[in-house]
């Protein structure tokens, strides 16, 4: 196991992929900053060119417990895409690169290379998640939001956390649509299906049903007038990502590897 941990984190290190995430996360903190620097002041923001004449941005309030539900809810939505990439890229790129025989060749267990690159993208989306939240804290600080407490930041942390370990455990089916396509192509289709049919179905009124529409809801992304998904919902998160696990350890088990 410490070998392939090993191999996964060197092959991570010579890509750019690592930075690239992190760019995108930098951006969406920075974007959601840009937003609470709005509310704060409309009349400052028409002045300064950040609105139009005729433009306005209503129900929202400019502090600290919304700025990191507004974190959270970038997370559910736009990490699961970020995330995703990180999954199809790890289990992916060994097809793309033609490295797959090579490196089921080996003198390691395949389930244990398939654990690694989990392992990984484990702790590479919860390192985006973090670096997320402090990024929420200089910005914050920086433009002066109100309602901070050591509490507030808590709840924020593990709201943000929540939600990113939701969105990692239902990238897992990506992995397989990677393993199972032998490449890139077909786990970026499944990912991009996926998040058209979350929001269709949570716009249906149907999202506690729809694993990927979970952590969207959590965060209250669908408005106060919506529920929360509920224990099924969770408990589909769930069983999703057991599922895209073991079936993913499962190809790599049994699928034949020849041609």
């Amino acid at each position: 196991m410490n070998a392939a941990l090993w191999a996964e984190f060197l092959k991570a290190r010579r890509s750019r992929l690592p930075w690239v995430t992190v760019l995108a996360f930098t951006i969406a903190a920075a974007f959601g900053g840009l937003i609470m620097f709005i509310l704060q002041d409309l009349g400052r923001a028409r002045a300064l060119g950040l609105l139009g004449t005729k433009a306005a941005i209503a129900g929202g309030s400019a502090d600290w417990p919304a700025y990191f539900t507004l974190l959270a809810q970038t997370v559910a939505v736009g990490g699961f895409l970020i995330f995703g990439l990180v999954v199809v890229w790890l289990f992916g790129r060994e097809f793309g690169q033609g490295t797959a025989k090579d490196l089921l060749a080996l003198p390691t267990a395949r389930a244990t290379i398939v654990a690694a690159k989990f392992a990984v993208t484990a702790l590479w989306c919860l390192l985006l998640t973090l670096q997320t939240f402090v990024l929420g804290l200089a910005i914050g600080s920086a433009i002066g939001l109100t309602g901070w407490s050591p509490a507030v930041a808590g709840a924020g942390l593990a709201k943000l956390l929540l939600v990113a370990t939701m969105t990692v455990v239902l990238t897992t089916p990506l992995a397989l649509a990677a393993s199972a396509g032998r490449g890139y192509l077909a786990a970026v289709g499944v990912m991009f299906a996926v998040m058209f049919l979350s929001q269709v179905i949570a716009l249906l009124g149907y999202g506690a049903f729809f694993p990927w529409s979970v952590p969207a809801l959590f965060t209250g992304l669908a408005g106060p007038e919506h529920a929360g998904p509920g224990p099924i919902g969770y408990g589909l998160v769930g069983l999703t990502g057991v599922a895209g696990a073991f079936g993913t350890g499962l190809w790599w088990r049994y699928a034949e590897q020849a041609g």
